[in-house]
């Protein structure tokens, strides 16, 4: 049943990126570049998959990453799962407040500091290098300008 399941997904999946790379074929490049970055991978790896569940081994045992709580108290599994539901909700938050940009640099720095119980000086190291790739890539490298947020920009976007 379930090789199945993962079978008929990995066919939908296939036929949603090949309808997105077929639909952006024709736009301009800027309008296509991020359609195609997604898609492309998106199809192979689900064509992967697919081939996996047809011709690889059933498994003999489940896979372990679903047992990871299993010799845990309900309670334990219940807060680390609120746990990263709050940070998910407060990153959001981040980029609504302060833009993407600086919500991702906030949002690896208070990571870092807090859960990562991590030093200051490798989490500001970290961070800095993190913006400098995140600023070089959708800045300088491919000229995407995110909008400010709602305290820099006021709320007009929204």
């Amino acid at each position: 049943m379930a090789n199945r399941t993962s079978l008929g997904l990995a066919i939908v999946i296939m036929l949603l990126s090949a309808h997105g790379i077929y639909s952006a074929h024709e736009w301009p490049l800027k309008a296509k570049l991020f359609p195609l970055v997604i898609a492309i991978p998106l199809f192979f790896l689900a064509a992967a998959e697919a081939l996996w569940v047809i011709f690889g081994k059933s498994p003999t045992a489940s896979a372990s990453d679903f047992k990871l709580s299993e010799d845990q108290p309900a309670e334990v599994a219940r807060r680390r799962t609120l746990l990263a539901t709050g940070w998910a909700i407060g990153f959001f938050v981040l980029i609504l407040l302060l833009g993407f940009p600086i919500a991702v640099a906030a949002m690896v720095f208070a990571y870092l500091t807090v859960q990562g119980k991590e030093g200051w000086i490798f989490s500001v190291v970290f961070t800095a290098a993190v913006w400098f790739f995140f600023y070089g890539l959708f800045e300088l490298l491919l000229h995407m300008h995110f909008p400010d947020g709602w305290l820099f920009g006021g709320f007009g976007g929204f």
